[in-house]
């Protein structure tokens, strides 16, 4: 899961957008 969240927080962080949108992402997915 610790893999998960950080891939997207450096996807976040790649394109640009706040770490909340990951929030919502992650939250979303589980």
């Amino acid at each position: 899961m610790k893999q998960s969240r950080y891939f997207f927080t450096s996807e976040s962080v790649g394109e640009g957008h706040p770490d909340k949108l990951c929030d919502q992402v992650s939250d979303a997915i589980l």
